[in-house]
Order: C-alpha cells, then sequence, then structure tokens
C-alpha cells in the first residue's frame, strides 16, 4: 500500500514571464537608438544660418523632398537612402518636378549653408516655382539663447 500525501495546500504552479532581461535588452535598444539617431538626420554637411522663427513640423510619413546647398554651391536632393549625389540646378529642379508631378501634395525643403552665394538659393526657389511648385520652405537653425547673453 502506498503511503499517502501528507494533508495541506497543493502548490501551483507559477505563470509569471521573467522581464528583467527583456528590460536589459529595450535599455541598449534605447541608447543605440539615441546615438544613431542625430547621424541619421543630416548626410550632407550644411551649416544652416540662424533665424528666430516658427518651426515647422516635417512629419517623417510625409512626402517631403529635402534639398541641401553645401558651402560650394553645390545641390544635393535628400529623399531616398543612402548617400545623395551632387546634382546640377536644372537636374535638382527637373527631378523635384517629377516627384512634384507623381505626388501633387509634396512639399520642398531648402537647406542652405549660410555661407552659399544668395543666388545659388534664390536660383533654385526659381526654378521651382517656374516648375509650378509653390510650396517650398527654408529650413533654419534656431539661435543659441546662451550666445546671445
Amino acid at each position: 500500500m502506498e503511503p499517502m500525501p501528507a494533508p495541506g495546500p497543493k502548490r501551483r504552479q507559477m505563470a509569471e514571464i521573467n522581464v528583467v532581461p527583456y528590460i536589459d535588452v529595450m535599455l541598449v535598444l534605447l541608447i543605440i537608438f539615441m546615438v544613431t539617431a542625430p547621424m541619421l538626420v543630416q548626410s550632407v554637411p550644411v551649416n544652416l544660418p540662424d533665424v528666430d522663427a516658427t518651426p515647422t513640423e516635417i512629419d517623417p510619413d510625409d512626402s517631403t523632398v529635402i534639398i541641401s546647398v553645401n558651402d560650394r554651391g553645390i545641390y544635393f536632393i535628400e529623399r531616398e537612402e543612402g548617400q545623395p549625389s551632387a546634382m546640377t540646378l536644372k537636374e535638382a529642379i527637373d527631378y523635384t518636378a517629377k516627384v512634384f508631378a507623381a505626388v501633387p501634395e509634396t512639399r520642398v525643403m531648402i537647406r542652405g549653408d549660410e555661407s552659399v552665394a544668395y543666388g545659388r538659393v534664390v536660383a533654385l526657389m526659381g526654378g521651382l516655382q517656374g516648375a509650378g511648385i509653390n510650396n517650398v520652405g527654408l529650413i533654419t537653425e534656431a539661435p543659441d539663447p546662451e550666445a546671445s547673453r
């Protein structure tokens, strides 16, 4: 005959997930994204002028074309992944016009280096307007409040 189990409360199995390793992984990913995010924003080095203006929100899902003009007056379109290639004024306008024809709600933003000749940016804006693109904005940086003291 088998001995009878001792009377008392039965132990139930625990059905909980240990989340500590997941928190560790999440914190590592957070640090990685914080370090890499500033590198993804700007691919063409442009020293933007400081202007005190109302900021414009650009959604990542929004169809926006960013045209950069570096300090040597070379045009770059920052739209696809990867390194943008240098192009002429006509190529930049033609490309933007094709994108605008396909998606009419496309916004065009210009990042002009503060040391580039004023005429290079104005020629770009005039060419875009001549192509029927009127929704053009200029990207600047907010002035450093500590520098004005």
